[in-house]
């Protein structure tokens, strides 16, 4: 009777921590200085102004809507809605592209040696993840925690984003993968392969965070483009 008890109860517990997790879509959108997304409004193409590599003279992706209108195969273009459901490597994502949306920025790139800081709610967070494409190899980056009692470090090599993640690498998934990519007028320059990393930061959840400050090495051409967080 006492184990029976004992299970109730840890079952209870485990189903309360659940509940008082939260996901929280970080707003930050005074970051974001690119659109690498071409969108389709108004019966017409949005082109992208800042591509995904070549320093950000290369190619950029495009809407399931943009490329329909350009009739090429859809199978590998960013899907009309920004948001991307929850799996069982991370929580539901929000990226900010917008069919709807003709002006605003979707991204932030980092051309060499550089960096920005993300301030977030302070909260208690489990994790942070932050949507990211590194193109032109990979990305050595630095991240400093900053919490309201101290600050932690955190370092992480990005893969490029034609690579396969590795299995090795339990902090890196996929937003969106195998996708195709577009150059300035919009003609699809490659058709597949080439993905949206999603990097996890675990966070101190003992501790009340209140910014990120992202620091990338000179090599590799840097896209931001999300932060999530998990909350207690």
């Amino acid at each position: 009777m006492q184990f029976r008890w004992l299970f109730l109860l840890t079952c209870a517990c485990s189903c309360f921590a659940q509940e008082k997790q939260r996901i929280v879509q970080i707003d930050v959108s005074k970051l974001l200085n690119a659109r690498p997304v071409t969108t389709f409004a108004g019966n017409k193409l949005i082109s992208w102004n800042k591509g995904i590599d070549g320093n950000g003279d290369g190619d950029g992706y495009l809407t399931h809507a943009a490329a329909l209108f350009n009739k090429d195969d859809t199978a590998h273009a960013l899907p009309d809605n920004p948001v991307f459901p929850s799996t069982r490597s991370h929580p539901e994502i929000q990226l900010h592209y917008n069919n709807a949306d003709s002006a605003h920025n979707q991204a932030r790139f980092v051309s060499g040696e550089g960096g920005f800081s993300i301030n977030v709610p302070r909260k208690h967070y489990a994790a942070i993840y932050l949507g990211l494409t590194s193109s032109e190899g990979p990305s050595a980056l630095e991240f400093e925690l900053v919490y309201t009692d101290g600050t932690e470090i955190k370092k992480h090599l990005l893969p490029d984003y034609y690579d396969n993640i590795s299995p090795k690498d339990p902090d890196v998934s996929y937003v969106a993968t195998n996708l195709a990519k577009w150059n300035k007028k919009d003609v699809m320059a490659e058709k597949d392969h080439h993905n949206i990393h999603l990097l996890k930061l675990s966070i101190d959840p003992r501790r009340k965070l209140k910014s990120i400050v992202v620091r990338k090495a000179k090599g590799g051409y840097l896209m931001f483009w999300s932060a999530t967080g998990v909350t207690y």
